[in-house]
């Protein structure tokens, strides 16, 4: 399989299984959509692999391969929560010896969507796993996940993929990166499954760049009423985050503190969001004060 991105955190990998040194339970974490449950499936295949050879064909490797290896489960694989049922369920196959192989892998995907009890559940078998077993735990968000479930894994902090590593990557999706601002790959941090989404909805970012190009342009009517149809509510904290990107690279790029005022204007919106503020009142306000910011005040200082 072709991963971009994180080749250190591969080669350790790689070291971990070379040398011998395979322990029972590894922590993967990172911000979402940078190839951890990619790297995990890697990993997974080499351990298993007869040979733990980068290109083998062994009877493990075909298994494998065709998604049909006895002695590898991947849980949660589309990212959903995770009930107390599918970790009893695991834990009962887990003192199953293995079929094909000497070890066993299980990758928890998304583990940080487990909540207190299912965390719990699977705590007793970190603490006392079966000799050939190897758990891997992916996570975007650590902070989810208890500190004693933390204490007995092995942590592995992934990074988020470079703007070249992303061009890579979006290319190897067909994806034309010629057209592709700066401001875009700031908003996709790092993250190559972000970019894929925000892609797919691309006129929709076209659009809060167009709208926002004529900012000091449009009289303030105007630009509250054209304000309505850019902003979608659906998609409203996407939507946010890139008016945030825009206001920021814009003020560094021109040094203007006008663009950084308004892009606390913006995050101000966000938490009344979250505070479940009244929607349309809520963007009518940020958009008038965003207009007056940059229209009426005639105070603002250089950075």
């Amino acid at each position: 399989m072709h991963i971009i991105g994180n080749k250190t955190k591969r080669e350790e990998l790689d070291k971990i299984i070379k040398s011998n040194s395979l322990l029972h339970s590894y922590l993967f974490f990172g911000v979402d959509g940078i190839g951890k449950k990619l790297i995990a499936k890697e990993f997974a295949k080499k351990i298993l692999c007869e040979k733990h050879e980068e290109e083998c064909n062994c009877k493990s490797c075909q298994c494998f391969e065709t998604n049909n290896h006895p002695d590898f489960q991947i849980i949660n694989e589309k990212g959903e929560n995770i009930t107390i049922s599918q970790v009893r369920e695991l834990i009962k196959s887990v003192y199953e010896k293995p079929i094909l192989s000497t070890q066993k892998i299980y990758i928890i995907n998304d583990a940080d969507k487990m909540n207190v009890e299912s965390q719990n559940c699977l705590l007793k078998t970190l603490e006392e796993p079966p000799e050939y077993i190897c758990f891997i735990l992916i996570v975007s968000n650590i902070d989810m996940i208890l500190s004693t479930i933390k204490s007995r894994c092995t942590k592995i902090n992934f990074n988020k993929l470079t703007t070249e590593e992303l061009s890579q990557a979006l290319q190897g999706n067909n994806i034309e990166v010629k057209n592709i601002s700066e401001k875009m790959y700031i908003l996709f941090n790092g993250s190559i499954g972000k970019a894929l989404n925000i892609l797919e909805k691309k006129d929709i970012y076209m659009g809060i760049d167009n709208f926002f190009n004529m900012l000091d342009s449009n009289n303030k009517i105007d630009f509250l009423t054209n304000g309505k149809k850019v902003f979608i509510k659906d998609n409203i904290y996407e939507l946010l985050e890139y008016c945030i990107v825009i206001f920021f690279y814009n003020g560094r790029k021109q040094n203007n503190q006008k663009y950084l005022n308004c892009e606390k204007i913006v995050q101000k919106t966000i938490n009344k969001l979250k505070r479940n503020c009244n929607y349309d009142m809520s963007i009518d306000q940020m958009l008038y004060q965003i207009w007056e910011e940059v229209n009426e005040n005639d105070s603002w200082s250089k950075i």
